[in-house]
């Protein structure tokens, strides 16, 4: 009992500090979303980038020294962040829906990801680039008349 919880093998400051880091960077992300009602709001993201980033973190001292499984860890996280996005698309008669959800569900996945890699640089770019394309890209579709994108961030599709 004593080697589980010993200084080797029982050290939560680096993963506290890294489930933290993707916590709080997924919530700018998460309250934009909510903001704007989406199906997927403040809740939803935070929960997806701590996901993220704990599978990386628990696998990696079974992975260290194997890239090919840390790669195939990766590819895992990747494929259900895909999942968790595709269940906010919806499509209907002549539009899909969700898209812009998905796609920031799927980008919450990879700052989760950076954080347990300790790639933080990476993970912060990703969070303010993400935040400011949501933030930004709505009011200025607006402005140069673009109407492709309903009130639920639909996507008019032809018949």
């Amino acid at each position: 009992m004593q080697e589980l919880f010993g200084t080797d093998k029982f050290d939560i400051l680096p993963h506290a500090i890294a489930l933290l880091a993707a916590y709080l960077l997924a919530i700018p992300i998460g309250w934009n979303r909510e903001k704007e009602e989406r199906s997927a709001g403040l809740r939803t993201f935070p929960l997806v980038a701590i996901a993220s980033c704990g599978f990386i973190e628990a696998a990696q001292t079974m992975a260290a020294g194997h890239a090919e499984a840390l790669a195939r860890i990766n590819e895992g996280v990747i494929v259900g962040m895909g999942f968790i996005g595709g269940g906010a698309i919806l499509r209907l008669k002549d539009s899909v829906q969700g898209t812009a959800t998905a796609a920031s569900i799927w980008v919450t996945g990879a700052i989760g990801v950076s954080c347990g890699l300790a790639a933080f640089d990476v993970a912060l770019v990703l969070a303010v680039v993400a935040f400011l394309t949501l933030r930004i890209m709505q009011p200025l579709k607006k402005a140069a008349g673009i109407d492709d994108e309903g009130p639920e961030g639909e996507i008019k599709t032809e018949s």
